[in-house]
């Protein structure tokens, strides 16, 4: 069974998470399903983009704590959703949860419905956000982040095109996606790619210079005794024992 569901039509491939009985959580697994997706996407000169999508109600939950994937894989991951020569669409319409943010922040474009939330609950089990920084801190509103990354708090759709962790919110995100797709299947194959890469040009600098630095900070504290407790909780739907 695979947990990459893949369509194809008019030069738009759609890659849907389909592991919805585990809030698609991002485990080994799914991550290189995903990859190897993406891959023969970047190949096939058939394909003018990808839009990344989700069954059920949750795009993604983050790391999945049972079958993780290890932290250089998932660098892998999103350094080769930036780096491909096709644009990639993030269409959310359920929740993103930590690390499933930083499949949003590596996506070129991403539109999200009203129902829509995000949060960066990392802090909350004892870790950081740290991996998926690499794309996300270029991108987003340096305030906003500072207050999401810190808390953990739960924001919508709105909030997230404001901060600039999506690229538009609407009722239906169908609907926002209608213009988006249309301008791709207008646009030429080597523009598309050579403009993608004049803007993907800083988060790849950014991949560069700290992305072995956020993989040992990310080693480290997934490691720890507070993240155990932090993990454990999760699980075991409680409170960790730092909540006041």
């Amino acid at each position: 069974m695979t947990v990459v569901r893949r369509a194809h039509e008019r030069g738009i491939t759609t890659l849907a998470l389909d592991a919805p009985e585990r809030r698609n959580a991002l485990s080994a697994r799914l991550v290189g399903e995903l990859a190897d997706a993406l891959t023969e996407c970047g190949k096939d000169a058939d394909v003018r983009a990808v839009v990344l999508t989700h069954t059920g109600n949750t795009f993604s939950a983050g790391a999945d704590l049972r079958d993780p994937p290890h932290p250089d894989v998932l660098v892998g991951l999103l350094r080769q959703i930036v780096e491909l020569p096709k644009p990639v669409v993030a269409r959310v319409t359920g929740h993103v949860r930590a690390g499933g943010l930083g499949l949003l922040g590596a996506c070129d474009i991403a539109v999200a419905s009203r129902e829509a939330t995000f949060a960066f609950t990392e802090v909350r089990i004892g870790v950081a956000p740290a991996v998926i920084s690499l794309p996300l801190l270029p991108r987003l509103d340096p305030r906003a982040v500072a207050r999401y990354y810190l808390t953990g708090e739960k924001f919508d759709a709105a909030e997230a095109a404001r901060i600039g962790l999506v690229t538009a919110a609407g009722e239906d995100a169908d609907d926002v996606l209608v213009p988006v797709l249309d301008g791709l299947r207008r646009s030429s194959p080597q523009g598309l790619a050579e403009t993608k890469r004049l803007l993907t040009a800083k988060v790849l600098d950014t991949f560069d210079r700290d992305a072995a630095d956020l993989t040992a900070l990310s080693a480290r504290l997934f490691s720890s005794a507070q993240a155990r407790e932090g993990m454990t909780a999760f699980l075991e739907r409680r409170d960790a024992s730092w909540v006041w």
